[in-house]
């Protein structure tokens, strides 16, 4: 059998469109209830980085986005596998109900998800006549 390709790291861009006035409390809710289990799978090793950005200007409504989440996975398996979170849900959260309650609110302040994988290229790399 052939040799496998070594897995390479796989990025996914998170947009978060957010209730015009609710993005103050959305984040709240995304950092206390999103953002340790996305911690935990780092941790783990099935994340290797993340990080935030936001725009400074505002585009037009269609265009708008509040946040782009950007998490570089190991590889695309583990970006895209059935990964059961509900034992670090169980251990992070012992107030279930308070969980899904806020978990619902933060849904219900979302007016719009987009998850992006994107390929990232360094363009030094690139070749003069334009080939990749």
């Amino acid at each position: 059998a052939p040799a496998r390709a070594a897995a390479q790291p796989f990025t996914v861009e998170y947009y978060y469109k957010i209730r015009w006035g609710f993005l103050d409390e959305w984040m709240a809710l995304y950092q206390r209830n999103h953002l340790p289990i996305l911690q935990r799978q780092q941790r783990m090793g099935r994340i290797l980085s993340m990080s935030a950005a936001y725009p400074i200007n505002h585009a037009g409504e269609a265009n708008r986005w509040d946040l782009r989440f950007t998490i570089v996975w190991r590889d695309a398996a583990t970006a895209h596998d059935d990964f059961d979170a509900s034992p670090i849900v169980r251990e992070l959260y012992p107030d279930r109900e308070k969980f899904r309650a806020e978990e619902q609110r933060r849904f219900e302040l979302l007016l719009e998800h987009m998850d992006v994988p994107v390929r990232v290229e360094d363009p030094a790399t690139w070749r003069r006549d334009g080939a990749p």
